[in-house]
């Protein structure tokens, strides 16, 4: 059975909610200048999307783009030698990875998805770093523990390494309608299937699945994407 990860005490989730949403709104502010030709239907969790432009209004995930270069140096200087890694995580994450290396795709998805949600507790930004907003790089969050969306940032570096392009992966922000709170996890597009990581399931999950969450952006390394129900009163995606 999935197990449920530890949620945000309510009052500090909703504070964050503003700046997690903040590319969104942003986004969907912009949508009557977009034209309709450039709306994809049929997109994540069964939303009509678009490309929202720069990812500048991001500046959690901009400072995470900003630090991996200088961070995969380290993590070489780790595979090198495991007396550099400085933490029993990055040694363990760092054997995980290399362990599915050549492994079909399913089984390193299923594999990375169960190691990463055990292996770190979950923690909110204000507990962690006394912000309402933090997004970790990879090695941060194995030495400090962090959120839904820390989760999202290394399972997509680590699949990175593993071998699926950027353009295969996005970190979605969503709105969870069941918790009513937002949420963060990680998509893969795949063999002709859209898969989900999720800091609360340790199964790997489909978007084809009724699941309670509304799509608000979400972003790669080079793209953001802004999204809206499909139809009116329409949010989630039918089974």
């Amino acid at each position: 059975m999935a197990q449920r990860r530890p949620t945000p005490r309510p009052g500090i989730a909703r504070r964050r909610a503003g700046k997690l949403l903040f590319g969104a709104i942003a986004g969907i502010a912009a949508i009557g200048s977009v034209p309709a030709d450039t709306l994809a239907n049929g997109g994540l969790l069964g939303s009509i999307e678009f490309r929202a432009g720069s990812l500048d209004g991001i500046p959690a995930w901009q400072r995470v783009r900003k630090k991996l270069a200088h961070e995969a140096k380290l993590i070489a200087a780790c595979d090198r030698d495991v007396s550099a890694c400085g933490s029993p995580r990055i040694v363990a994450w760092r054997a995980k990875v290399r362990s599915l290396k050549n492994l079909p795709l399913s089984t390193q998805l299923r594999e990375l998805n169960l190691f990463l949600n055990q292996i770190v507790p979950y923690l909110t930004d204000d507990e962690n770093f006394g912000q309402e907003d933090y997004w970790t790089t990879p090695l941060e969050f194995l030495r400090h523990a962090g959120d839904c969306e820390d989760y999202a940032i290394i399972k997509f570096t680590s699949l990175l390494e593993l071998g699926l392009t950027n353009d295969q992966m996005r970190i979605v922000v969503v709105m969870d309608t069941l918790r009513n709170l937002p949420h963060a996890l990680l998509s893969v597009e795949a063999e002709g299937q859209v898969y989900l990581l999720d800091s609360l399931f340790d199964v790997v999950l489909t978007d084809d699945r009724a699941l309670p969450y509304v799509p608000q952006y979400s972003v790669n390394l080079t793209d953001r994407w802004a999204h809206v129900p499909a139809k009116a009163g329409q949010s989630l995606p039918s089974q």
